[in-house]
């Protein structure tokens, strides 16, 4: 698990990407319909001009960058109601800044202290897209996949079926009526507190930490499919189990895990990026506290990495 705040900041950031649009995500060209059935829409130019306000122009580019910083509230709002949306806020941020440049705030240091981290920002933003997002294709976490497949370990599963009573007495009488030859699916709609009953009791196929400790002890330990086991109590009650299949578990097909691989494969190139950026590079920090802050977090930072 990574909880330093900085992976967290980075995650952040990389979600921002990809919900924006920077970031190609050919995975998820999976669950997109057929071009036969649904026609690509038509490529619109960055340069292509929206709206002029007081001469000046807003283009498609403009939007882009606007949904980067509006990303959240974009995903709160209809589709067809995004577009108008971020179109309002340029209109306001051109007639704010052109007020902001009458007023000679252009000129102030702090101004220019905002304006070069926004450089930064911007590009950063653009290296990430072209150095780091861009080496991310299809074939590389199709890769991914493939090493997942080979290091996959497969582990028992079980289908089982169960019926849950409150007592002990109850679970004896159910399991006395089952040694007498009564039909487990029958019994459990007749008498099984759990809500699958309607179901006879069947809960599907499950594999080891899925069920609670005493219910999947006593489920594991029936070997011959059909038979029942005594009674055994967990928190919610008194259970009876049946077994009914036994396989071994298959690994997940690319569609199921393509956006999860993806994911890391563009966290550790974002490391390894990074840290190559980083080799040679000297940091000062004069505050010598501050400076041991930021060392305990890049290491946090580092474990977390290491551990994924």
């Amino acid at each position: 698990m990574i909880s330093s705040s900085l992976r967290l900041a980075r995650t952040s950031m990389l979600a921002l990407m990809l919900a924006a649009g920077a970031l190609a995500a050919p995975v998820l060209a999976q669950d997109a319909a057929p071009a036969a059935e649904a026609p690509a829409a038509e490529a619109v130019s960055p340069d292509a001009v929206v709206a002029t306000v007081g001469g000046e122009p807003i283009t498609e580019a403009d939007l882009s960058f606007a949904a980067e910083d509006l990303t959240q509230e974009l995903g709160q709002m209809p589709a067809e109601q995004r577009k108008p949306f971020l179109l309002r806020v340029l209109i306001d941020m051109k007639v704010m800044a052109k007020a902001g440049e009458d007023a000679g705030m252009a000129e102030t240091p702090l101004f220019q202290q905002r304006l070069a981290y926004l450089e930064d920002r911007a590009l950063r933003r653009a290296y990430f897209a072209d150095a780091i997002a861009n080496a991310v294709t299809e074939e590389a976490v199709r890769a991914e996949y493939d090493k997942f497949i080979a290091d996959f370990k497969p582990t028992e599963e079980i289908r089982a079926s169960h019926i849950l009573v409150p007592t002990e007495e109850e679970a004896n009488a159910v399991k006395a009526q089952l040694d007498g030859g009564a039909d487990f699916a029958t019994l459990a709609k007749e008498k099984s507190i759990d809500p699958g009953a309607a179901n006879g009791g069947d809960l599907g196929f499950f594999g080891p930490g899925m069920m609670v400790a005493p219910f999947e002890e006593a489920a594991f330990a029936l070997t011959d499919v059909g038979q029942v086991s005594a009674p055994v109590q967990s928190q919610f009650g008194w259970h009876v189990i049946k077994l009914e299949e036994k396989r071994e578990s298959t690994p997940p097909a690319f569609e199921q895990v393509a956006g999860q691989l993806q994911q890391q494969l563009l966290m550790s190139t974002f490391d390894t990026t990074v840290a190559r950026l980083m080799d040679g590079v000297t940091i000062d920090i004069p505050d010598a506290a501050l400076k041991a802050a930021v060392d305990a977090q890049t290491e946090t930072d580092a474990a977390g990495a290491t551990a994924q």
